[in-house]
């Protein structure tokens, strides 16, 4: 297999491989560092690489883990081709290389079975019309005449002075 350029401003591509490999062989992949050498690549994020046998997906299968549990959109997807997977596969996600650029090298028994990438979120939004949104309109009115009222701190202050006098008259 040749090999693949990573930018360094990928982000949201899944590579999904074939791995041509004893069930043990495949196993040991999920060992701290393993996926590194086969894909020829140091410092890869092990959270963001997952090593499975196609029939633990049961009834899900590729296809929808590809689709439900990843999300890539259907369109990109080929049922038949997913469907024709069997034994163990890679899938390596782009957020795998910290956002630094590479250069992967896969071991010959990797097999690529396709690039997909991940719907991104739409954050555009229409415009918002209901009163609370228009600006300030959280902020306080105006008191009038310009200087805030006082009278609940004054109010306070003076039952606070009369209580401190009287505890002060009983005492002496």
């Amino acid at each position: 297999m040749s090999d693949m350029t990573v930018t360094s401003s990928e982000h949201g591509v899944i590579r999904l491989f074939a791995l041509d490999m004893r069930p043990e062989e495949a196993k040991f992949l999920r060992e701290p560092g393993a996926a590194d050498q086969v894909l020829g690549v140091s410092g890869l994020d092990p959270e963001q690489i997952d090593i499975f046998p196609v029939s633990d997906l049961e009834d899900l299968g590729l296809y929808g883990y590809l689709s439900e549990g990843c999300g890539v959109s259907e369109d990109q997807l080929d049922r038949t081709q997913l469907g024709a997977v069997d034994g163990w596969v890679l899938v390596l996600r782009s957020a795998a290389l910290h956002g630094h650029a590479a250069t992967l090298k896969p071991d010959p028994r990797l097999r690529l079975i396709g690039f997909y990438t991940e719907e991104a979120t739409n954050w555009s939004g229409g415009t918002i019309e209901t009163e609370s949104a228009r600006p300030y309109s959280a902020a306080p009115n105006p008191v009038s005449g310009g200087q805030p009222r006082r009278t609940g701190s004054a109010v306070l202050a003076l039952i606070i002075l009369l209580i401190i006098g009287g505890a002060l008259w009983l005492i002496l």
